[in-house]
């Protein structure tokens, strides 16, 4: 079952890449994923597209122009010309959301700067929206695609703020944000249990768990054993957690003890249970585990005994 990460890349990381594929004889080689957010575009010609009515103070037709120019930028495939359309959608509307997305990715020098694209790009998607689309729209955000520029800007923008050490504020706009869409397209779930146990909100996080029992990804399987760990140190709960998240994913602890060291590169998809998940998981929260004290070498003594990962196809 392949998975896609949608999330905000570290700055200081490399871009991610396409793993390659073996080119087989009288075959192509595999063009590379299109932007997600371009094929909105396509969405939104069948809906009728994003801001193409009368019911936006006058503004429809503006906005939707410049809606349509970042869906453009995104199927570019040149930085230079992608902020330049970014620029350009603004000069149209000043509520396009997603052109301050881009330039935060892509034109900021650096993360205060990319704070105030964000912050501008909130603050424009929830204008463009009114207080009508909370209102009605929260339980199901996301399946509104006008929505959606709005929700990439606050995703960014806590992002934003966790790097830059408002975690407090990070982590109050993923809550909202699950409020809003607790189907949680964005996979936002996945980060805030990470920060949660850095923030050693328990509670939040067994609130969370809860709401999303998901023990079929790593990533929230290893969580729950790291908490299991942290109340009851090496005990008969923190083992079968282990063993629970073992099952779904036996290369976990290899990276985080840092017996196999993380790909300079990263994917941007997984199977569920291969290298790639693990890595991934560790890469994001091994630092959690290393703040916890015994942690690490409980993790490494306890999965001596547990049989070795099964091999994937």
């Amino acid at each position: 079952m392949p998975v896609s990460k949608s999330r905000r890349k570290n700055k200081k990381a490399p871009p991610p890449a396409t793993p390659k594929r073996k080119k087989e004889a009288g075959s192509e080689a595999l063009p590379p994923l299109p932007d997600r957010r371009a094929m909105e575009g396509m969405m939104a010609q069948f809906t009728g597209g994003l801001f193409g009515d009368d019911d936006w103070g006058g503004e429809g037709d503006s906005m939707a122009r410049a809606q349509d120019l970042m869906y453009d930028a995104w199927d570019t495939p040149t930085k230079r010309e992608r902020i330049k359309l970014a620029r350009q959608a603004l000069t149209i509307s000043d509520l396009c959301a997603d052109a301050h997305v881009l330039l935060a990715e892509e034109a900021a020098k650096n993360l205060v700067e990319a704070k105030a694209h964000l912050e501008a790009g909130m603050a424009a998607g929830e204008k463009a929206l009114g207080p009508e689309a909370f209102e009605e729209g929260a339980g199901h955000f996301w399946g509104l695609l006008e929505t959606r520029p709005y929700m990439r800007a606050r995703a960014g923008l806590a992002e934003t703020l966790w790097e830059l050490g408002e975690r407090s504020a990070a982590i109050a706009h993923l809550q909202d944000m699950l409020r809003l869409n607790p189907n949680d397209n964005q996979g936002l779930r996945h980060i805030l249990a990470g920060w949660l146990l850095a923030a050693k909100d328990h509670d939040a996080l067994d609130t969370l768990i809860a709401a999303y029992d998901e023990d079929v990804f790593a990533e929230w399987a290893y969580t729950k054993t790291l908490l299991a760990f942290r109340r009851n140190g090496p005990s008969q709960k923190a083992e079968a957690a282990l063993e629970a998240a073992w099952a779904r994913n036996a290369h976990v602890p290899a990276y985080l003890t840092g017996e196999r060291k993380i790909p300079r590169r990263m994917a941007d998809h997984y199977s569920l249970g291969s290298k790639e998940e693990a890595f991934l998981y560790a890469l994001v929260n091994t630092e959690n585990w290393a703040a916890t004290e015994g942690a690490l070498t409980w993790l490494a003594k306890a999965t001596k005994n547990l049989p070795p990962p099964k091999k994937r196809r």
